[in-house]
């Protein structure tokens, strides 16, 4: 789907707020409310927009620690990768898995309770993971401000 000004400044909205209002979104992009909606719809139908969520406060959730994780597997067979993705989904405190490109195989974004918290994911589940020959894992100190995904794709434009 072939995106322009308007597309770009509803996206941009919606990643900023996705509980922001269509008749919001419609007068701040120029559009009536209804070819507001129209629009949404069809980048909803694109796969632009894949869903709609809220992000967490993890430390006010009692979620202290944020760590990156490397994991090295043995193997890259398709198969072996399947495998090891369906054993992570299954852990709590993992939001994120990437297959990467490089040294490691996969980096996890995990975040628990305390440092406690971690070794026994670590321990429970992350040791246990099928085909894993190393694990290395970094702590989050301070996460930095970004300007977010939609002024990263399209470069703050309204």
């Amino acid at each position: 789907m072939q995106t322009d000004r308007i597309d770009s400044g509803i996206l941009q909205r919606l990643a900023a707020d996705a509980r922001a209002s269509v008749s919001r979104i419609a007068s701040e992009v120029g559009l009536s409310q209804s070819a507001c909606t129209r629009r949404i719809q069809a980048l909803e139908a694109a796969g632009l927009i894949e869903g709609y969520g809220a992000r967490l406060g993890h430390k006010r959730l009692g979620f202290h620690v944020t760590a990156l994780v490397d994991i090295t597997l043995g193997t890259q067979v398709e198969e072996d990768l399947a495998q090891f993705e369906s054993a992570v989904a299954g852990i709590d405190g993992v939001v994120e898995c990437a297959l990467v490109s490089g040294a490691q195989d996969y980096r996890l974004k995990i975040v628990c309770r305390d440092l406690d918290d971690y070794e026994r994911l670590h321990r429970e589940h992350l040791g246990r993971l099928p085909g894993v020959i190393t694990i290395s894992s970094s702590f989050v100190l301070r996460a930095v401000p970004t300007r977010g995904e939609a002024d990263a794709l399209f470069g703050g434009a309204k």
